[in-house]
């Protein structure tokens, strides 16, 4: 039995490819270099961890002055890199909440940046309970941050199901005793839910 299902967000809700917003913005070959260079995820999950992005990245363009330009378009057009969202995705999670199964988002997220994605994507409003890295200081795939949802949320770690598209934040769920599954698409997540028996044939057409 599964008493409630837990998302992660960035790329299983919403895309969120910053290399191929860099492509189209500046080209391959800068683009190329810049990430070659600049280890633009180290500042970005500093972020995540509660530091504001505009302090990272602003750090980030101090540290690497070459390319100051584009570190700015980081922050600028944040939005654009975390588009757009997954359509298949957000149906099973708006299905999901209509037939009354608690839905909890845990994500890797910074407190502007979700703030930014929640007005764009309001469907993220809608879980019963979202714990985001930033707001809590806590991270994926440290074990305190989920043990924070469990605690929380009052949920038997077995009777929780799990999607998120990182094994690593997978393997840690797993061995907590939470029921995983790793996302690489929304369909084999529909086979999924429907294997736990949550949704039905005519939920996932």
């Amino acid at each position: 039995m599964i008493d409630a299902v837990v998302w992660d967000i960035g790329r299983v809700l919403i895309e969120y490819d910053p290399v191929r917003f860099f492509t189209g913005a500046v080209g391959p070959d800068r683009t190329k270099a810049l990430f070659d260079t600049v280890d633009l995820e180290s500042y970005n999950l500093r972020s995540d961890a509660g530091e504001p992005l505009r302090d990272t990245m602003a750090e980030a363009a101090a540290d690497h002055p070459d390319f100051a330009n584009e570190i700015g378009m980081f922050w600028d057009h944040w939005i654009d890199m975390a588009s757009p969202e997954i359509p298949g995705s957000v149906r099973l999670l708006v299905t999901l909440k209509q037939r009354g199964i608690p839905v909890l988002a845990l994500s890797n997220f910074g407190r502007e940046t979700f703030d930014i994605a929640c007005a764009r994507y309001p469907f993220l409003t809608t879980f019963d309970r979202a714990y985001i890295s930033a707001h809590l200081g806590q991270i994926k795939p440290n074990p305190d941050f989920y043990e924070t949802l469990e605690r929380d949320s009052g949920y038997a770690p077995s009777r929780l199901l799990f999607t998120d598209d990182k094994p690593e934040n997978i393997a840690t769920a797993a061995a907590r005793g939470w029921q995983t599954h790793l996302f690489q698409g929304p369909d084999g997540w529909a086979d999924c839910l429907l294997a736990h028996g949550l949704l039905n044939h005519e939920d996932i057409q």
